[in-house]
């Protein structure tokens, strides 16, 4: 099995990045003395959500990527799909930040999602065009012919 170290050096740089977001919220709860939720703050909703979306999508983006890593694919591939995670996740903030509807908020919000959700979307259907459909199907099918044989025996021995 091939350990995902390209995977694994990526991480470590969005950890730190995960670190940034984290101080940033504690931060600005300590400056607004809001210990839970956003106490009506609009910068500690934001650093908030950028904290919390960064929480929701890397952890499975990052495991489908190792996956695919330990799998055999390329290092170019693996370094282009992290390298768009990081970007991502560096974009997502930058637009939590940015006046709403202005055009920084506009370009890194929707720069944001539009990778997040290619890479997940990439990520899951490249997984699964990998896996042995052919052999699981004829497995299922098997199975089936097989129920269907045990419930004719079951039927005629309870009308005998």
């Amino acid at each position: 099995m091939h350990v995902p170290t390209i995977t694994a050096n990526y991480l470590a740089v969005l950890a730190l990045i995960y670190a940034a977001l984290a101080l940033q919220v504690v931060r600005l709860r300590r400056s607004s003395g809001a210990p839970f939720d956003d106490g009506g703050d609009a910068s500690l909703r934001s650093a908030i959500r950028a904290h919390g979306n960064f929480m929701e999508y890397v952890p499975i983006i990052a495991l489908m990527v190792a996956m695919l890593e330990m799998s055999g694919a390329s290092p170019l591939r693996i370094h282009l799909l992290m390298g768009a995670l990081v970007l991502s996740r560096l974009l997502h903030p930058l637009g939590m930040y940015a006046v709403p509807g202005s055009l920084k908020f506009t370009i890194c919000r929707a720069g944001s999602i539009f990778l997040t959700v290619g890479l997940l979307v990439y990520s899951a259907l490249t997984i699964l065009s990998r896996l042995p459909w052919a052999a699981f199907a004829d497995e299922v099918s098997d199975q089936a012919i097989a129920t269907i044989e045990f419930l004719q025996v079951i039927h005629i021995i309870l009308t005998l």
